[in-house]
């Protein structure tokens, strides 16, 4: 870690004596950030965001597992009068008293290459007939069937290749939602922060203005002063008076949006919690590569899963307008036993062969350019998805590019105008002194105050800047290059 000079800043803030009821809370950049991922809204909201992701892909994995399930009706009652058409061809309704009920256990399992499944299946039913007081069994031992889509578009087949880069990329938003909360919490601080600068200030300046009117007003008696620059430093008075009532409002509610931020309760006495932040005038020396900023993005980010899995998109969706357009067709078969008795056991004893084939089709004779017209359309949309990825790789450099110079443009500024404070708060302290001792003139020593207020916001914005460009970096890129490694 290397360290700034010495501005005259400082390292802490303190709140203004009026505000000394509540309870203070001292707190670093570091500090507020990690607060921020651990207890805002909104990385509560990215971390709840990113556990729905995951159970949603792990319930994409178990699609792909062997399913065992029970299926039935049990009982199934009936009794009623049914209509049964009689030999001549005539209507007669007959009584029936029935039980149907049927049990079937099966296990089954997709086929991502073909686009099927297959199936083994065991089922056991029981017919009673209450009117003549029998009972009738029927039942399969045995079964495995295959249902096979024939010429048709395999969506398991493009699903194994999406949804994991969806889950992949859901993985890198949840660590970008946490980095730009750190961003916006930076924010946040740096708006607090400089109010309270400005709040120091203003109380700065206008207890200097109250000692330097008394003393005018004791030079004035000695003839030392005119009554223009009399009434030119009561007028400063009056001004910084108003400049301090100003800044304490802007400080309660940069107060405010921070606390409500970090999702901040109220300890104790009931008494809103005030922070007194640390100027985070310390920063590690290190430097950016530009290719290795870019290659870290590509490697990290959410975007760059995205643009492969819109490419993926692109393609699934024109290989199912071609496919679906065409000759569609499903191949069902099933090979097992089967059986009947009085008991159950019965079903088990010698059961006989039972087989099904059975293809269904369709095949468009005149779709009067139905399907050329949607698999050009998707041929088209999966041209647009290519160039607009391609642009917004583009773009996506260019960020980069842009945030790698400004990061290091900053810290220069950082530099400079750390010095610049500090040699406006000695040039301040020279005229304070100079003015006392009649050496120097009311718009002079104006000027200086000036100087030395526009020197200190400047240092103080000049932080802000940089380490929100910091931060913007580290999100741009999920790395963190003060260590040299991976944002996890």
């Amino acid at each position: 870690m290397r360290s700034l000079t010495k501005w005259g800043l400082g390292l802490l803030w303190p709140l203004v004596s009026h505000l000394a009821v509540a309870q203070t809370q001292k707190l670093t950049l570091d500090e507020v950030v990690q607060l921020a991922r651990e207890q805002s809204i909104a990385g509560k909201q990215a971390a709840t965001l990113q556990k729905t992701n995951y159970w949603k892909y792990r319930s994409f994995l178990a699609d792909f597992k062997p399913q065992l399930s029970l299926d039935g009706s049990l009982p199934s009652f009936t009794r009623s009068f049914v209509q049964v058409t009689q030999p001549d061809g005539t209507i007669a309704f007959q009584p029936v008293s029935n039980n149907n009920s049927v049990l079937n256990l099966s296990l089954s399992q997709n086929i991502p290459l073909t686009g099927g499944s297959i199936f083994i299946q065991q089922q056991l039913q029981r017919f009673d007939n209450f009117l003549n007081s029998s009972t009738l069994y029927n039942g399969i031992p045995f079964a495995i069937g295959l249902t096979q889509p024939l010429f048709r578009f395999n969506q398991m087949k493009w699903d194994r290749r999406t949804e994991p880069l969806r889950y992949a990329e859901s993985n890198q938003q949840y660590i970008e939602a946490l980095e730009q909360v750190a961003l916006d919490a930076t924010g946040l601080y740096f708006d607090l922060l400089v109010s309270q600068v400005n709040l120091q200030i203003a109380e700065t300046n206008r207890a200097n203005n109250d000692t330097l009117f008394k003393i005018a007003e004791h030079k004035l008696e000695l003839g030392k002063i005119s009554q223009n620059d009399l009434l030119q430093l009561q007028l400063s008075v009056l001004n910084a008076k108003k400049d301090l009532a100003s800044a304490r409002q802007t400080a309660e509610v940069a107060s405010l949006k921070l606390r409500s931020y970090l999702n901040s309760k109220n300890e104790g006495s009931g008494q809103p919690q005030r922070f007194e932040l640390v100027v985070p005038t310390q920063l590690t020396d290190f430097s950016v590569d530009i290719n290795q900023a870019l290659a870290e993005a590509f490697a990290n980010r959410s975007a760059s899963i995205a643009f492969r899995r819109q490419v993926l998109e692109a393609d699934r969706d024109l290989d199912k307008a071609r496919k679906e357009n065409g000759l569609n067709a499903t191949l069902n078969a099933a090979f097992g036993l089967s059986n009947r008795g009085n008991r159950p056991g019965d079903v088990y004893v010698r059961p006989q062969d039972r087989e099904f084939v059975e293809i269904q089709f369709t095949l468009p004779i005149m779709t009067w350019g139905r399907a050329q017209a949607r698999t050009e359309t998707a041929r088209a949309n999966q041209q647009l998805t290519v160039q607009t990825v391609e642009q917004s790789k583009r773009t996506f450099e260019q960020q980069i590019y842009t945030q790698v110079t400004l990061l290091e443009m900053l810290r220069q500024q950082v530099k400079l105008t750390a010095e610049a404070d500090q040699i406006a708060q000695s040039r301040y302290q020279i005229a304070q002194d100079r003015f006392k001792l009649s050496n120097l003139s009311v718009t002079d020593l104006g000027i200086a105050t000036q100087d030395k207020d526009r020197a200190r916001r400047d240092a103080i914005l000049a932080l802000r800047d940089y380490w929100q460009a910091f931060y913007a970096l580290r999100l741009l890129t999920l790395y963190d290059f003060e260590t040299n490694q991976k944002i996890k």
